[in-house]
């Protein structure tokens, strides 16, 4: 799935009012590829995660050279990132806890085929349309989850206004950073491990414009699996 907005053509007219933020999901973990509810839990990148982290690398080193990178601090995100600023040349990674996954509560380390029938009350919940419906052990809702990551990509633009950075996180964090850029229009597909999407941020209104939506073509060797868990509405 990739996606861009025409209206992105206001950035280059703006006078530097614009923050680039690049949002990279994390690279495949082994719990992805068997379909495992991953969470706050810290899966690491699998062989074929590694080889789409070089893969996204080695794209963006050919783009312009972001002011800093970002991180969610857990390992499947934290090792794409270093591998990111590594091969682009940025002398380190910002990690932010404010940038996981969303909590998945009682589920998390579950098989998603066996949470309907093994933790049916947190299963109910995380399939729950309502926004402030939070999950049985801890696990946040959707709401709580928006107000989070919003906040930190707030807090990076206010550093870095005008500038390009990359944010490295994940498949239901994107999602919510999505929805936020562009609440009228809603997002089909899924974002796969390692795609690219570009979201504009005014550092003065707080505007935002979707630039580029889950681009994956830097993955044509090394391709994704479609069935991997996560990236979706479901995703965790």
């Amino acid at each position: 799935m990739s996606s861009s907005a025409s209206s992105a053509d206001g950035y280059a007219a703006s006078g530097g009012d614009f923050t680039e933020v690049v949002i990279v999901r994390h690279g495949e973990t082994s719990w992805n590829a068997a379909r495992i509810i991953q969470g706050h839990m810290d899966a690491e990148l699998n062989d074929i995660g590694r080889q789409q982290a070089v893969a996204v690398a080695h794209r963006l080193s050919k783009e312009v050279k972001p002011a800093a990178i970002y991180s969610s601090d857990l390992k499947r995100a934290a090792e794409t990132a270093q591998t990111i600023a590594r091969i682009c040349n940025l002398p380190n990674v910002v990690f932010d806890p404010a940038l996981r996954e969303r909590h998945i509560g009682d589920l998390q380390g579950m098989k998603f085929q066996d949470a309907a029938t093994e933790r049916p009350e947190a299963y109910k919940a995380f399939m729950s349309h309502k926004r402030n419906q939070q999950i049985p052990g801890g696990g946040e809702s959707l709401d709580q989850l928006s107000e989070r990551c919003v906040s930190c990509l707030h807090n990076i633009v206010e550093k870095h206004k005008g500038e390009r950075v990359i944010v490295v996180s994940h498949g239901g964090t994107i999602r919510e950073l999505y929805r936020y850029a562009s609440p009228t229009r809603p997002l089909h597909g899924k974002i796969q491990n390692t795609s690219v999407s570009v979201i504009l941020v005014s550092g003065i209104t707080g505007r935002c414009i979707v630039k580029m939506c889950g681009d994956i073509s830097h993955l044509q060797e090394t391709g994704v699996l479609e069935n991997a868990f996560g990236g979706d509405k479901n995703s965790a």
